[in-house]
């Protein structure tokens, strides 16, 4: 894929080249865009793509663009950038840019952001010779499993929210409109690293630390849990995939999150216990009980609940991974553990709490006494 209608141009503009080739990040100042530009370092050119003044800063090695994928004039603007810096051949465009949001189990965002921004992406790129196209999504566009079974990369689709649902149409889309171009699926675990940065993990840990109630009441299977996935070890996996990019066949769907899934009530006992000691025990309660909680909370005079009534009928869903695929294809292997990064979370927490909620933007009170 060449671009003729802009082949004069590249004539008086340098070519700015590192290393291996040039890499495009979308998302890239959200924390696994930014973690993995560092991880890049000068091997590659960085050129990230994300909205004006975004939370997490990339590294001086990147080149950012500003780029609004909700918006046509922006994306193209954007890429026009990156062929006025000289950057024809793509080695890799690594998709992270998406809509995701606990606050309500739908939003017209996600049709906007998620799906077409990823349709306007691909449509820009066709003027450019692109090796490799990732694109992130979730282990949620899958059906749950059973305990004791796990999920594999040819597992039943069944997303149940808005967020697992677009995923899954963008990634027919991608499947539609990617030309020659090698495309890399990666299904993700739930992405945590040593200061938490996992929302449902966080808001877990918050309850047992502020010694709330309705941290002591669970409406689904205790012994169901999700998988999960350290940030370095998520960004290894993007550059594995990367670095492979001439091996993997021409579509390539990844399973990316630890072997081990914790049961929430191991997740409930491994945090009490190294918060206080002592192991908090877990009581279950109905669904239509917790739904009519989730209600009267919302009605309390400055309440901020995470739990929404549409969260408690996915309280039973259990996700287990089969990664043998991500190990014979990259050669990866997770090097971390939730079960043995929690102390690290919990004792980072102990020792600034002021800090580790605004990290983790929390707003409650910081002393559980």
């Amino acid at each position: 894929m060449t671009n003729e209608r802009n082949g004069g141009d590249m004539n008086t503009t340098p070519t700015i080249e590192n290393g291996l080739g040039t890499l495009i990040v979308t998302g890239s100042s959200g924390l696994i865009g930014s973690a993995f530009l560092d991880r890049i370092g000068e091997s590659y050119t960085g050129m990230g793509f994300d909205r004006k003044g975004p939370p997490h800063s990339p590294p001086k090695t990147a080149h950012v663009i500003a780029c609004d994928l909700t918006s046509d004039e922006s994306v193209y603007a954007a890429l026009d950038e990156v062929r006025r810096f000289g950057h024809r051949r793509i080695a890799s465009i690594l998709h992270l840019a998406a809509y995701y949001s606990f606050a309500s189990e739908s939003s017209p965002l996600y049709e906007q952001v998620t799906v077409r921004g990823t349709e306007r992406l691909l449509r820009g790129l066709r003027d450019f010779e692109v090796e490799q196209f990732i694109f992130a999504s979730t282990m949620l566009v899958h059906a749950p499993c059973k305990s004791g079974a796990r999920i594999n990369e040819d597992w039943p689709l069944k997303p149940k929210w808005d967020y697992p649902k677009s995923k899954v149409t963008a990634e027919q889309l991608i499947l539609r409109e990617r030309g020659d171009v090698p495309v890399v699926l990666l299904r993700i675990g739930g992405v945590y690293d040593d200061r938490c940065h996992s929302i449902p993990l966080t808001q877990q840990i918050k309850r047992i630390y502020e010694k709330r109630f309705i941290g002591r009441i669970f409406s689904g299977d205790i012994t169901h849990g999700v998988a999960f996935v350290h940030m370095e070890d998520m960004v290894e996996a993007l550059a594995l995939a990367v670095e492979h990019r001439k091996e993997l066949p021409q579509v390539t769907t990844l399973l990316i999150g630890e072997s081990e899934t914790l049961s929430y009530d191991e997740l409930q006992r491994a945090i009490s216990r190294q918060l206080y000691g002592k192991e908090w025990k877990t009581y279950h309660i109905p669904k239509p009980l917790a739904k009519l909680g989730c209600w009267l909370q919302s009605l309390l005079p400055g309440a901020d609940p995470f739990l929404k009534p549409w969260m408690i009928d996915l309280s039973d869903d259990h996700y287990a991974f089969d990664i043998s695929r991500a190990r014979t294809l990259l050669g990866w292997e997770p090097r971390h553990s939730l079960r043995k990064s929690l102390p690290t979370i919990i004792d980072k927490l102990k020792f600034d709490p002021v800090g580790w909620y605004e990290e983790n933007n929390l707003r409650a009170k910081t002393n559980p006494e």
